[in-house]
């Protein structure tokens, strides 16, 4: 038995070592050597100043930006630490309200109730998406041209510019990525 016991305990320091130290260290050098700005967080620097990640959103509430979906990481919204969906299934009464909310919100900024994309009304999965449908960035154009005074073809433009599409042409669908579009706008604005 106490040659078992000896067995079972090299085994397991040898595979604490392996998977807990060597395949963790081997797979961060070869993302940074490959992929390093990926491996790092895929992260947006404006004016040599970090201002968000590319694969999370953020919260934008004013009417001169687009907004992105909700955020299920509550209550700090887009909490990277908190990702997760909200469980709530199509008939939960807090998926209701903050539908409901979220309607209100975007009826304010000029939207009609009809046609309203879903994913202005629903979280993700994560609750960390940073992209919207070009719907849904359509369905804000009004709003954010009243906001920033800035020309509807100008808006659009900027919209289309940065409508990523299916990735290799088949997987997923066409997105914008809102903090891109808002830092294009900003960006605009300044010229």
């Amino acid at each position: 038995m106490l040659h078992q016991l000896r067995a079972a305990t090299v085994m397991f320091a040898a595979l604490t070592v392996l998977t807990g130290v060597v395949y963790p260290l081997f797979i961060s050098v070869v993302a940074q050597v490959a992929f390093p700005r990926q491996a790092n967080g895929s992260l947006i620097q404006v004016d040599q100043r970090t201002v968000g990640s590319e694969l999370i959103g953020q919260s934008f509430t004013k009417p001169e930006y687009f907004w992105g979906r909700l955020s299920a990481t509550g209550p700090v919204p887009y909490n990277a630490a908190a990702s997760g969906g909200s469980n709530f299934g199509p008939l939960h009464p807090d998926l209701k309200q903050a539908a409901e909310t979220r309607i209100a919100a975007l009826q304010t900024g000029g939207l009609r109730t009809k046609g309203i994309p879903v994913d202005l009304v629903t979280a993700s999965g994560s609750g960390l998406d940073p992209h919207i449908s070009p719907a849904a960035a359509e369905a804000q154009v009004a709003r954010v041209v009243a906001a920033r005074r800035m020309s509807e073809d100008t808006v659009r433009k900027l919209v289309r510019d940065h409508t990523e599409g299916r990735q290799l042409g088949i997987l997923g669908e066409p997105r914008v990525n809102v903090l891109r579009l808002n830092l294009a706008l900003d960006q605009h604005s300044r010229q």
